[in-house]
């Protein structure tokens, strides 16, 4: 995976899964276990709550399919490490607190603020 290109969404709008399409997963406690902390995740990534709820609904005999889109999920995560509730949090504080002690300051793409000092 970490040699994997990224991907810009989490889920192919135009695949729909099937319980009895494709071939069964080797290891289906790997599945099971990936997808249990995807769960998790989708408290601070509500972005991915979606595609976490449609393959988390494969979990009792998973296929080829099924683990390739939690691939994909894995790939956008990938892409987008910081778009999730708690790092722009952190982003929204900083600058109020920058801000909050005379400092400018200016955000790129949701990340974490940057320092401009002006003399």
């Amino acid at each position: 995976m970490l040699g994997a290109r990224p991907a810009e969404t989490p889920m192919d709008s135009n695949v729909k899964f099937e319980a009895e399409q494709g071939e069964l997963c080797s290891d289906p406690g790997r599945y099971r276990r990936l997808v249990g902390k995807l769960i998790y995740l989708t408290v601070t990534r509500p972005d991915i709550a979606f595609a976490i709820g449609v393959v988390s609904q494969f979990m009792h005999a998973p296929r080829q399919p099924h683990w390739e889109a939690v691939c994909r999920i894995l790939r956008y995560l990938k892409n987008a490490p910081g778009k999730g509730l708690i790092g722009r949090l952190i982003a929204l504080i900083l600058k109020d607190f920058l801000m909050l002690i005379g400092l400018e300051t200016m955000m790129i793409e949701d990340r974490l603020p940057v320092l401009v000092i002006r003399w």
